[in-house]
């Protein structure tokens, strides 16, 4: 038995593709300012949105898989470590060392 809709409500997306979720969503999803919303894509193409667990960390799929990678590739051939030699340090130093980061600055809009 599958759920039958109540009710039919839509929201429009902006030029950067963002959208505000109807207060009625938000309502039966208790979402507060600054919490997550999960998408789960299904296999007949709906998504269903709900509010993200906040006790659920969050991974990504590929970044793990190159982790568990390194992990297994460091473990099985520990020869292939080697130090950083001072050259290269100070290279990389050149290259950043002038650089001011802000990490509390808004991305431009074309990087989000």
């Amino acid at each position: 038995m599958t759920a039958q809709p109540i009710q039919r409500l839509e929201s429009k997306l902006t030029a950067r593709y963002q959208t505000t979720v109807p207060e009625s969503v938000r309502n039966v999803l208790g979402l507060k300012k600054l919490d997550k919303i999960s998408y789960h894509i299904l296999s007949n193409g709906q998504v269903v949105i709900s509010r993200a667990d906040p006790n659920e960390s969050e991974t990504d799929p590929v970044l793990e898989k190159f982790l568990s990678f390194l992990a297994r590739d460091l473990e099985n051939n520990p020869q292939h470590l080697t130090t950083i030699n001072s050259d290269l340090v100070s290279r990389v130093q050149s290259l950043v060392g002038d650089v001011a980061i802000d990490l509390n600055a808004s991305l431009p809009e074309e990087d989000e």
